[in-house]
Parts: structure tokens; sequence; C-alpha cells
């Protein structure tokens, strides 16, 4: 689990209990600013003492266990290596999730951004939004993808 999706479960429990980000944040002893972040799933780190008094203040335990399942392909890091092929510095994972999530492109990541907008298969940016939808919420992630392919004047046209 990223902490992107940490964030919208956390958001969607607190919307659930009626709660003001400012009331759980108060009850959970860390500040509203930084709740509102994780939520954007623009926190970059956030200590497991803050993560489960949240999670605490709403209800919710985190339960581990093993799978006995095949992962899942990573599309998160399958498009960073895509991204990345001609490039002498890297996009990272953060780097674009964070694109994702706010539409933003990360400071000289444009060209990176425009080549695995442009040559990338399909099916690795369909596996990359699904992925990525958990992260924000319904529509603003195409929003963003749209945004971001304007930007950086990306010309695929499927």
């Amino acid at each position: 689990m990223r902490i992107q999706e940490l964030g919208q479960e956390i958001r969607r429990a607190r919307i659930a209990r009626d709660l003001t980000q400012a009331d759980l944040a108060r009850t959970a002893g860390i500040a509203r600013e930084t709740l509102n972040r994780l939520e954007r799933g623009l926190v970059p780190d956030l200590g497991m003492r803050k993560v489960l008094a949240l999670l605490d203040h709403l209800g919710i335990s985190i339960t581990l266990q093993q799978s006995g399942r095949a992962r899942r392909p990573n599309y998160l890091r399958m498009a960073c290596s895509t991204a990345n092929v001609s490039f002498k510095t890297a996009l990272t994972e953060d780097e674009l999730v964070r694109a994702l999530i706010t539409g933003k492109i990360p400071a000289g990541r444009s060209a990176h951004l425009r080549s695995l907008l442009d040559e990338a298969p399909v099916a690795l940016l369909d596996g990359l939004a699904a992925e990525a939808s958990k992260w924000t919420r319904p529509g603003k992630l195409q929003r963003n993808f749209e945004r971001l392919a304007r930007d950086v004047g990306a010309s695929r046209k499927n």
C-alpha cells in the first residue's frame, strides 16, 4: 500500500464519520495541514505513530497478512523505467505520483513525462492509470493526465 492509498482511505473514513480535518487532526495530535496533505497524497512520509493515531480515531486497524497470490505488475515502477530510458537523471516514483496527483510537472522532468506519454505502450499507461486511480478522486486523474500531456507537448493521438 502506498501512502497515497492510505490518505484516500483516511479521507473516506473521516467524511463517513462527519469529521472535519481540523477535528480529526486535533484529536490525533497532528497539524491540520499535515492531514490535508496526507489526504491529497502529497505528504512524502508520515511516521507510524501519527498514522496509527489517525487510524485509531477513525476506528480503523491495520492487519498484516501474507499474500498467497502472485504480485501484480508494478505499473508505477515500469512507467518510471520507461520514462528514464534516454536520460541521465531519473524520474522517481514519488515524482511521477506527485505529477499524476497534482497535474504539475516536477522540475526538470518535462522531457521524461513527454517520453513516457508518447512512447510507453498503451497497456502500461492504462495500468498506471488504474494503479494511480486509488490515490485521487475520480475524474481528477484523467484531467491531470490531459494537463500533463498538454503541458509537456506530448503528441500521441491514441
